[in-house]
């Protein structure tokens, strides 16, 4: 399928007993790529790059907890679909994780706007991240969400110069209580380039 129409379609779904007998070894063989598709920036907090296999496995997981039937597949696609990447864009699910309550509490308080101030950096271009469906995740009093679906576009040519392995990739954040960088090693770029068309 090309890269520019991929969907997850009730087609695309196996029943939930089928999945339920598959599942262990369907999970074990995405961990590779979800490793090399989970990036630590900074102290707490984790981009994890989506595609079309991290959202498939995660419709057919709703579908199997929840027991929905074929109900809940309409919704489960609406939300995920759009995590899909679209042929000229990475899409990210970011977390703030922050196990003890009170720290999170206090740490989100600081972070309001964060969501505006992540990016993929290309060279020197920087693609900051667009949230999904436009959802404003800091509250009126400044708290920011600990869980932001972001998509960072890029133009043609940085996706060009993002194949090259002589120029660094890396993703950041410059929110002013949140400035941290991290570079993307060889084989996390690797399998981030299959999400472009």
């Amino acid at each position: 399928m090309p890269a520019t129409l991929r969907r997850i379609t009730a087609e695309d779904l196996e029943p939930d007993a089928a999945f339920a007998q598959t599942r262990k070894e369907r999970r074990a063989a995405l961990l590779p790529i979800k490793r090399l598709r989970r990036v630590h920036l900074g102290p707490f907090c984790t981009f994890h790059f989506e595609c079309y296999e991290t959202m498939l496995f995660q419709v057919q997981e709703m579908l199997l907890t929840e027991k929905g039937g074929a109900a809940q597949v309409p919704d489960e696609l609406h939300a995920y679909n759009p995590l899909i990447p679209q042929g000229s864009e990475l899409v990210a699910t970011i977390m703030f994780e922050i196990e003890d309550p009170v720290r999170r509490a206090a740490a989100l308080a600081r972070l309001g706007g964060v969501e505006d101030c992540f990016y993929v950096q290309v060279g020197p271009g920087k693609a900051y991240g667009v949230a999904e469906g436009d959802v404003e995740r800091t509250r009126e009093d400044g708290k920011t969400s600990s869980v932001h679906f972001l998509h960072f576009p890029l133009p043609t040519e940085q996706v060009t110069v993002f194949r090259d392995p002589a120029v660094t990739v890396l993703i950041g954040c410059d929110h002013e209580h949140y400035s941290h960088m991290a570079v993307l090693s060889p084989a996390t770029r690797a399998e981030l380039a299959k999400d472009f068309a």
